[in-house]
């Protein structure tokens, strides 16, 4: 009988637990939702800038980055739209903020903005605009290289290599970029 009823306790004490998990991921979901609800698009930068700099691969050449590597859209004719931008979200600014800021490599006359239609300003280099990868899951990968249904992406090279190795990145990037 006992060790029924110790059974049910632990049964019980597992459930709540779980139950207390649950609450938790889903406090945490909903508390992600309504901030990307908020800011207008999944994934947003918080942050009072946006830096962008390079790093250098033996493979890719040197590329643009913010934290993770920015890729650039030939679109198809399927606009990118909120299901596009949960796999692809936008580089976008702070409120407030008009540009981001040139960090290592970067020609900070070739970075601007444009204005998307949800009110957010979306960073551009050389007038193209920036995307992040959402299958880029730690800084330094590089998986965003493909075609889709809204057209083909490319990491944005600023420098093509000079050979063709590997692609372990050779530099770091500057203040505010990813440290490869």
């Amino acid at each position: 009988m006992d060790q029924t009823k110790q059974c049910r306790q632990a049964s019980h004490r597992a459930s709540g637990r779980a139950i207390a998990a649950a609450a938790v991921a889903i406090g945490g979901l909903a508390a992600s939702l309504l901030a990307a609800g908020t800011a207008g698009a999944v994934t947003r930068h918080t942050t009072k800038s946006v830096v962008v700099s390079t790093v250098k691969y033996t493979k890719l050449g040197t590329i643009l980055v913010s934290g993770k590597t920015l890729y650039t859209l030939k679109p198809s004719k399927t606009a990118c739209t909120v299901a596009c931008q949960k796999i692809w979200p936008e580089l976008v600014l702070p409120k407030d903020v008009t540009k981001a800021t040139a960090g290592k490599g970067v020609t900070a006359s070739k970075l601007g903005s444009i204005m998307r239609a949800n009110g957010v300003r979306q960073v551009t280099y050389g007038g193209k605009a920036l995307y992040w990868f959402s299958g880029d899951k730690t800084t330094g990968k590089v998986n965003g290289n493909l075609t889709d249904t809204w057209g083909k992406w490319s990491d944005y090279v600023t420098v093509k290599p000079a050979t063709s190795g590997g692609t372990t990145p050779t530099t770091t990037a500057g203040a505010g970029g990813a440290a490869f």
